[in-house]
C-alpha cells in the first residue's frame, strides 16, 4: 500500500457526500483553519479553499461522487489525491464518527503521512471503466438466472443438459420443457432476461472493444 507523502503549506480533507460536503484544512502545524459543510457544489468548494490555493493538497475517499472533485482540482491545477476505502477504514476507523470528525481525520491523515492512495482513474477513461464495470454485473446476473433454470430442471428431474444455456436454441428448449405452468412462466421470465442480455451485450462489447483500442493504440497494433 502506498501512502501520500508530499509536504504542503495546506492539507484539505473532504468527507463527500452526493448534496453535502464537509471540509477540514489543516495548515502545516496541524492547526484547523477551516472546518466547516458547504453544499456539493464546485463553486462553493473553490471559493472556500481560494485562499490556500498557493500550496494545499486535496484528499477524498474513494467513493461513488468524487469525479466532479477530481475535476474540479484539475481545473485549477491542485494537488488532488483518492484514498483508498478499506484502508482508509483500517486506519481512521472508530466509535466517534461523523461527517465533521471524518474530515479531519482525512486531512490529518494526509498531513501525517498516512494517507492511504487509490488509483485516481483518468478522467477520459471513467465512462468506459464504469461501463465495463456493469458489463460484468449483468455478465454475473446472467450466470444467475441460468443456474437458476438449471436448478429447476434438476428439482423437477428432467433429462441434465446437453449444451450450455448460453447457446439459444438450449433456451428456446427450456420455453415448452416444464409441465406446470408456474415452473415454466418462472423458467421463460429468466429466458427472456438472457435473451435481451445476449442481444444487448454483443453491441456492448463490440463498443468497449472500439473504445478500449481509442485508450491504448499500441497494444492492438
Amino acid at each position: 500500500m502506498k501512502f501520500y507523502t508530499t509536504f504542503h503549506k495546506y492539507y484539505c480533507g473532504i468527507d463527500l457526500h452526493a448534496r453535502i460536503l464537509y471540509v477540514c484544512i489543516l495548515d502545516e502545524r496541524g492547526n484547523k483553519v477551516v472546518h466547516q459543510k458547504i453544499k456539493a457544489d464546485k463553486h462553493e468548494l473553490i471559493k472556500l479553499i481560494s485562499p490556500y490555493l498557493e500550496d494545499i493538497v486535496i484528499g477524498v475517499e474513494c467513493m461513488h461522487c468524487w469525479y466532479w472533485v477530481s475535476d474540479l482540482c484539475a481545473e485549477h491545477d491542485v494537488d488532488f489525491v483518492l484514498g483508498h476505502a478499506l484502508y482508509m477504514k483500517a486506519i481512521h476507523g472508530g466509535k466517534a464518527k461523523n461527517d465533521k470528525i471524518d474530515s479531519y481525520k482525512i486531512a490529518s491523515l494526509l498531513r501525517g503521512g498516512n494517507f492511504p492512495l487509490a488509483y485516481n482513474y483518468p478522467a477520459n477513461m471513467r465512462s468506459t471503466r464504469d461501463l465495463l464495470r456493469r458489463r460484468t454485473r449483468l455478465v454475473q446476473h446472467g450466470a444467475q438466472l441460468k443456474a437458476h433454470i438449471v436448478n429447476t430442471n434438476s428439482q423437477y428431474n428432467y433429462p441434465p443438459l446437453e449444451l450450455h444455456m448460453k447457446n439459444k436454441c438450449v433456451r428456446q428448449e427450456f420455453q415448452t420443457r416444464f409441465d406446470d405452468q408456474a415452473v415454466q412462466h418462472n423458467v421463460n421470465f429468466d429466458i427472456a432476461i438472457l435473451d435481451a442480455y445476449a442481444e444487448e451485450l454483443k453491441k456492448l462489447e463490440y463498443y468497449l472493444e472500439s473504445k478500449a483500442k481509442k485508450h491504448q493504440p499500441n497494444y492492438y497494433a
